[in-house]
């Protein structure tokens, strides 16, 4: 009797220090009886040793198949990815994520439990470093997130958006695959086509990875500014963003500016709304703290906090300034760098 199988796709591109790992814990996948996997890295031409590292590992494991990504950024390897895939359902990975032994299974699992269109578990991040842990406590609080349903370990049920994602191979045959014109986002703006389209999403408790986030504050920024600067990218295209929270930061920013320009004839609303929120960055700061169980990241967190919020909300405001000029993101924000 034939296996069903399933195909593992994962982007990468100058991954040398996390591939070995993400190899590894891919290819450990314990599967279902009657299930088989492959798993596809799409390579966006890396000029590191990433290549080498990969050629190493498919040559040992003949379920793992290397794709060229020349596009290099996300979306155009995952589409080269869905391209070569042979499986009916389709799970995506990411190379810096550390998967339980049975993600895969659980995924599988939850498809079939549910009848969803995408299900993934909850996005949970463990940092290495004591910025790293203070960046993964911020990321983990919803004080910080707005209340985002994706970082609710416990929660199980619907959702506008899921980490990774697993799908029946005829949601990508109905719905397509990722707009190749995205940097970042890629992945909220399919969640949202298929919401829009009447997809399903769902979360599940017992799928379970570990995220590894950046190490320092200025790889966050960064990192965020890219997320913020093609929100509005996202935007155009659905004639709405994937939730209200993501609005807030870009809000926030023009308040503080408005507030700036009303200085020579009103300084307290300025005033006001920096006092608000020096009190929402201490109540937010304790209460990631206290969620992660490390008071010792106190000191750290309002800046880390403070990072999420300017950088995205920064970015948001330079995407739509490059949006109404009819320009896309220039190198600086289409190269991705860890």
């Amino acid at each position: 009797m034939t296996a069903r199988l399933i195909t593992l796709i994962a982007p990468c591109r100058n991954e040398r220090a996390a591939i070995d790992a993400f190899c590894a814990s891919a290819l450990a996948q314990q599967l279902p009886p009657g299930w088989a996997m492959e798993l596809l890295i799409a390579d966006g031409m890396s000029d590191d040793d990433t290549r080498e590292a990969l050629t190493a590992w498919a040559a040992r494991d003949a379920r793992l198949r290397i794709i060229d990504n020349p596009g290099r950024i996300v979306s155009c390897g995952l589409n080269a990815a869905l391209g070569a895939a042979r499986g009916e359902v389709i799970a995506r990975l990411d190379v810096h994520t550390e998967f339980a032994a049975d993600y895969v299974a659980e995924c599988l699992a939850a498809l079939a439990r549910t009848g969803a269109d995408n299900v993934g578990g909850p996005w949970v991040a463990r940092g290495q470093s004591a910025m790293g842990r203070a960046i993964a406590a911020a990321f983990q609080c919803r004080w910080v997130t707005g209340g985002a349903r994706s970082r609710q370990l416990d929660y199980e049920g619907p959702v506008d958006t899921v980490y990774l994602g697993c799908w029946p191979r005829a949601v990508f045959e109905r719905f397509g695959g990722f707009d190749e014109t995205l940097a970042r986002n890629q992945d909220d703006e399919h969640n949202l086509r298929l919401r829009l389209g009447g997809a399903r999403l769902w979360q599940s408790a017992r799928i379970h990875s570990i995220y590894q986030p950046r190490e320092r504050l200025a790889q966050l920024f960064s990192q965020q500014l890219q997320y913020g600067y093609w929100r509005p990218y996202v935007m155009k295209k659905h004639g709405q963003p994937g939730s209200l929270r993501q609005l807030v930061p870009a809000l926030f920013l023009l308040a503080l500016v408005i507030g700036t320009l009303a200085l020579p004839w009103f300084g307290w609303p300025l005033a006001a709304l920096l006092f608000s929120y020096g009190v929402y960055l201490g109540a937010a700061s304790c209460a990631a703290a206290r969620q992660a169980r490390q008071q010792a990241l106190l000191p750290r967190l309002p800046a880390v906090i403070a990072a999420y919020h300017a950088s995205y909300g920064l970015g948001a405001w330079l995407g739509l300034f490059d949006l109404l000029r009819s320009r896309r993101g220039g190198e600086q924000h289409t190269r991705l760098t860890r």
